[in-house]
C-alpha cells in the first residue's frame, strides 16, 4: 500500500497569546506609557454601587471613555459628581482586563469651573520650578527635638486644633506660637506671606508650620499665591507645608522644606514621641548609673590595692630596711678590709725574711759552675742510656707490628662491631636482619645494614 508522506512543521515557534495575557500587557503598556493627567468632560451614566465605588462615562461632543471612582478616595471629593456635571478628573490611564475595556481610574475630581484657576497653578508652578524653589539642595532639615513650634493658620479653624491634639499627645513640653491669619479670601496671600516674614524675623521658633483644612482649589488659592511661596524661600527657618487633604498639593507644598498630607501628619513629623524619648531616657540612666557603679568600683579596688601597697612601701618602713641593709655591708666592707690587710703584711713579712737569708750574687756564681758541669754530664748519660733502648724499641716495633691488627688489616681483614653498643662481633649468632654495623678497614670505616644472616657450619 502506498504510505502518506509525512509533513514537518519547519514554521518558526509561535508565541500565542491568551486572551488574558494579551489584557494584562495592554494594561502595563497604558499604564507606563501616559503620567498622571487632567481630563475635562461631562458626568453621565453615574452609577454608585453598594461597594462605595463610583463608575461613570466622561464624554465630550465626539467621544467618551469609561471611568472608575473607589471608595478611597470618593471619600475625600469636596464635590459631588452628577449626571451632566461639567468637571475636571485627574486620573490614571489604565484598561479594565475583565472586559477589556479602556477606562480611566479616578484619582480626584473637581468641578470644570476651576479651569481657569488650574491652569494659573500650573503655569505659577512650572515657572518657580525653573527658578529651582523646588530644589532638594536648599531644603532644610528638620530639628530632632524643637524648642519652640510656630504655627501659621487661622486660630479658629480645624486644622490649628488638629496640631495641638498631636501635639499634647505626643510631646506636652514643647511650646507653641499661633500666628494667626486668614487662609482664604482677597487678601489671605498677603497677610500669610508676611506672617512668614515676620516669624522669621522674630526668630523665635526652631521650626514653623504652615497649615489649613481642606477645600476647594479656589478655597486654597492663597497657598498657590507667587508672594506666600517666595516668602516660604526666603525663611531662614526650615518650614513644613500641611495644606488639605492627603490628595491636594498646593505651591506651599513644593516651596515648602517638608511637605504633609494633613495637618495632623506635621504635627507628628515635628514632634517626637514623649513615650520612645522618656524610655531612651530611662535606659540612657540605666547604662549611666550602671557605668557609674562600674568606674566606682574600679576605683575602689585602685585605692584598696594603693592602700595597701602604701602600707607595705611606707617611706619609714623602706628607710629603716635600707639603713639596716647599709649597716650589713659596711660591717662585710670593714671586716673584709681587715682580711685582706692582714694577708698582705704576712706576705711581705716572709718576702722580707727570705730577701734577707739569701745572697744572690754568691749563689749566682757556684750554681752557673755547677749548672755547666751537670749539663756535660747529662748529655753523656742521656746518649747512653738512648742508644740501648733505641736499638731494643725498633726490634719490639717490627715484631709489634707484625702482630698489630692494622696489619692484619692490611692484608684484607676487617673489625666489625655492632651499633649502636660498639661490641666486637665474632658470631652471626647475635645479628638479625635490620641490625646496624660498622667496619673498620686499613684506611677507613663503612656502615652497613643487615639484610640477610647465614650461619656456616664449623667444621
Amino acid at each position: 500500500m502506498p504510505t502518506t508522506p509525512q509533513i514537518t512543521d519547519t514554521s518558526p515557534q509561535r508565541d500565542i497569546y491568551s486572551v488574558s495575557r494579551l489584557n494584562q500587557e495592554v494594561r502595563d503598556l497604558l499604564e507606563g506609557g501616559f503620567p498622571l493627567l487632567w481630563v475635562e468632560g461631562e458626568i453621565s451614566n453615574l452609577a454608585r454601587p453598594a461597594s462605595g465605588h463610583m463608575y461613570f462615562t466622561l464624554k465630550d461632543a465626539r467621544a467618551q471613555v469609561r471611568c472608575a471612582l473607589f471608595r478611597n478616595r470618593a471619600r475625600l471629593l469636596s464635590c459631588r459628581p452628577e449626571n451632566g456635571l461639567q468637571v475636571l478628573l485627574r486620573a490614571r490611564v489604565s484598561l479594565y482586563e475583565g472586559r477589556g475595556d479602556f477606562q480611566l481610574i479616578a484619582e480626584h475630581i473637581e468641578p470644570a469651573g476651576d479651569g481657569a484657576l488650574r491652569l494659573a497653578y500650573e503655569e505659577l508652578k512650572n515657572r518657580l520650578q525653573q527658578e529651582g524653589l523646588f530644589d532638594a539642595e536648599r531644603k532644610q532639615e528638620l530639628p530632632l527635638l524643637p524648642r519652640q513650634i510656630g504655627v501659621i493658620t487661622s486660630p479658629s479653624g480645624a486644622a490649628i486644633h488638629d496640631v495641638l491634639t498631636v501635639l499634647q499627645r505626643r510631646f506636652a513640653g514643647i511650646p507653641v506660637i499661633i500666628y494667626p491669619v486668614p487662609v482664604q479670601g482677597d487678601n489671605a496671600a498677603a497677610s500669610i506671606a508676611d506672617m512668614i516674614r515676620r516669624a522669621n524675623q522674630r526668630d523665635e521658633c526652631d521650626v514653623l508650620l504652615l497649615t489649613r483644612g481642606g477645600g476647594s482649589l479656589e478655597d486654597m488659592m492663597a497657598f498657590n499665591d507667587e508672594r506666600v511661596a517666595r516668602a516660604i524661600a526666603a525663611c531662614k527657618r526650615p518650614l513644613v507645608s500641611a495644606v488639605g487633604h492627603e490628595v491636594d498639593f498646593s505651591i506651599a507644598d513644593f516651596v515648602a522644606d517638608v511637605r504633609a498630607p494633613t495637618p495632623s501628619a506635621a504635627a507628628e513629623l515635628l514632634s517626637p514621641d514623649s513615650r520612645e524619648w522618656l524610655q531612651q531616657s530611662r535606659d540612657l540612666q540605666r547604662r549611666l548609673i550602671q557605668a557609674m557603679q562600674q568606674q566606682t568600683d574600679e576605683q575602689a579596688q585602685t585605692l584598696d590595692w594603693l592602700g595597701l601597697r602604701l602600707q607595705q612601701q611606707h617611706p619609714q618602713t623602706r628607710l629603716q630596711q635600707q639603713m639596716q641593709h647599709a649597716d650589713q655591708l659596711e660591717s662585710r666592707l670593714n671586716l673584709a678590709f681587715r682580711h685582706c690587710l692582714e694577708r698582705s703584711q704576712s706576705r711581705l713579712a716572709r718576702g722580707q725574711a727570705q730577701l734577707q737569708a739569701l745572697n744572690p750574687t754568691a749563689r749566682l756564681n757556684s750554681n752557673r759552675q755547677q749548672l755547666g758541669y751537670l749539663q756535660n754530664r747529662l748529655r753523656q748519660a742521656i746518649h747512653k742510656q738512648l742508644d740501648a733502648p733505641r736499638q731494643l724499641l725498633t726490634g719490639l716495633s717490627r715484631t709489634l707490628h707484625s702482630i698489630s691488627p692494622l696489619a692484619t688489616l692490611e692484608r684484607g681483614y676487617s673489625i666489625t662491631r655492632s651499633v649502636p653498643s660498639g661490641d666486637i662481633l665474632t658470631s652471626v649468632a647475635t645479628l638479625k636482619p635490620g641490625d646496624r654495623l660498622n667496619s673498620r678497614l686499613s684506611d677507613g670505616e663503612i656502615s652497613s645494614v643487615v639484610e640477610n644472616v647465614s650461619k656456616t657450619d664449623k667444621p
